[in-house]
């Protein structure tokens, strides 16, 4: 007794639907691929070239009434801008925030900040910096 073959002949009817189906998920993901590498540069194109300043807390010193913090800006030069400083007390809550302001002359300020809290804050934190 001979079992008879239910494959078509390799060649003869064209391409599987599982061959036409494993090049357009090839074609697809090669698509989503170079979407994902753009949008990884244009977010990278955005965060490196245009930002025009940026800022670290290097450390703070905490009172009864206020917070000095150490600021290290960094800035293209002619760029103003300010940097949002916040402080919490002990439990969580927001005891001061501020914004303090830096001018055109320098690229790179190392000042220290005086930010006025309501009670005594036990922390300080650089928010962010933006150009104006």
């Amino acid at each position: 007794m001979s079992t008879s073959s239910t494959r078509l002949p390799e060649g003869r009817y064209g391409r599987s639907s599982d061959q036409r189906a494993d090049r357009t998920l090839k074609v697809v993901g090669g698509v989503l691929a170079v979407l994902f590498v753009a949008l990884i540069g244009w977010f990278g194109y955005h965060y490196v070239a245009q930002n025009e300043i940026s800022g670290e807390l290097i450390g703070f010193e905490v009172g009864e009434d206020a917070v000095k913090v150490h600021l290290e800006v960094h800035k293209d030069a002619g760029v103003v801008g300010y940097c949002t400083v916040r402080s919490q007390a002990e439990d969580g809550a927001e005891v001061g925030r501020a914004d303090f302001r830096f001018g055109k002359d320098t690229t790179r300020v190392d000042q220290v900040v005086t930010l006025r809290t309501t009670s005594r804050g036990t922390s300080a934190e650089l928010v962010g910096c933006h150009a104006e």
